[in-house]
């Protein structure tokens, strides 16, 4: 092969690279594993056009889906529209003496305006509304980025700026913080899972998975959930026959958000969400969460840079987080406290062991 030839070898194979290369950018902006919207802690611009007030006011126990336009704004800056359909979901939040705005399901129709955007694959996800106010929000979603540390069979969230664009009513309001979670099915491909959809009890979960998720609801100042009635836990496993592994969602009643309606469950006989109650099972080896407890200090410079770093919140709203981590830590390193605490549902004259229905998500 002379020179000439040899070089042009070279070019066309650069060439071919250049494309290939330039496919798997695109792809990779386009894909649904977590790479394309969920990467990045930048907000992530979205309108919703369409006869909204209709839509919000749609607060039936079973409710309808009402056709939208979503727009937002890609990489480049450009803005895509594409249509969907939504309605409303939840219970508590979809209350309409709780909430000002109901959480939403936003549902993808397959198409080629569809295949060509920011939410290619993606069939239906949910859009966490402000309730009483969006730093809140932000707050409940720094808990979402909280778990993300500590494993990542966990909901991914990102954090979105919502303008509402009622083309029926012409009301301007200004644009809001709201929380894109990832689909279920997403979570479950990207770590090769399987739902599960069954009746069981806590210890009939991967214990190792069950404990760590439990100590984090005790981090967070949570007790709003349950396994036995999959009150904001989702199920899922290798294969249908293997042990479940409970994942968890929804945090507005935690400690962490301090939402001003969340309070503690009456069976509980807490007096705030601000106090800790671990919700885990009597387990009589309690050197079992020593590794646990290990992982989350490994983890605690990179819990409070989450914080820290977060442009969204003041100054008062970061010290008050902080604060309240800081209790946890403070607490999981004194022997006698944690062990109190994590034998609390060994208690028979306790509530340590009160399952607490709630009431599901749709």
């Amino acid at each position: 092969m002379n020179k000439k030839m040899r070089r042009g070898y070279l070019l066309v194979n650069c060439w071919l690279f250049i494309c290939i290369m330039a496919g798997a950018q695109y792809k990779a902006l386009n894909s649904n594993t977590g790479g394309s919207i969920f990467s990045g802690d930048s907000i992530l611009e979205l309108t919703l056009s369409g006869n909204l007030r209709e839509l919000l006011d749609d607060r039936a126990e079973i409710s309808s889906l009402h056709k939208l336009m979503l727009k937002y704004k890609n990489p480049e800056g450009h803005e895509t529209g594409i249509p969907i359909e939504a309605k409303t979901r939840g219970h508590f939040r979809k209350m309409t003496e709780n909430c000002s705005y109901p959480p939403l399901q936003l549902q993808f129709t397959p198409n080629s305006q569809l295949d060509t955007s920011f939410f290619s694959e993606q069939h239906k996800m949910k859009l966490v509304m402000p309730c009483q106010g969006e730093a809140y929000i932000v707050r409940e979603w720094l808990a979402y980025k909280i778990y993300n540390l500590v494993t990542p069979l966990s909901f991914q969230a990102k954090l979105v700026k919502v303008t509402m664009d009622d083309t029926k009513k012409k009301k301007n309001i200004p644009p809001f913080y709201g929380i894109l979670l990832e689909e279920e099915k997403q979570l479950a491909k990207r770590n090769k899972l399987v739902s599960i959809d069954r009746k069981i009890n806590p210890q009939q979960t991967n214990r190792n998975y069950f404990l760590t998720m439990a100590v984090f609801q005790y981090l967070i100042g949570n007790t709003d959930w349950s396994i036995q009635y999959q009150q904001n836990i989702k199920l899922m496993a290798t294969d249908s026959n293997a042990t479940p592994i409970s994942i968890p969602y929804d945090f507005d009643h935690s400690g962490l958000v301090g939402a001003p309606y969340a309070h503690p469950a009456e069976e509980l006989q807490m007096q705030s969400v601000q106090e800790r109650r671990f919700r885990g099972y009597c387990m009589e080896n309690l050197k079992e969460f020593e590794p646990i407890l290990a992982k989350y200090n490994a983890l605690k410079p990179a819990v409070l840079s989450l914080i820290n770093d977060c442009v969204y919140l003041d100054s008062k709203a970061k010290k008050n987080l902080a604060v309240f981590l800081e209790g946890f830590y403070a607490n999981i390193n004194t022997p006698k406290l944690w062990q109190h605490d994590f034998a609390y549902p060994c208690d028979k004259n306790g509530t340590g062991n009160v399952v607490i229905k709630g009431l599901r998500e749709n």
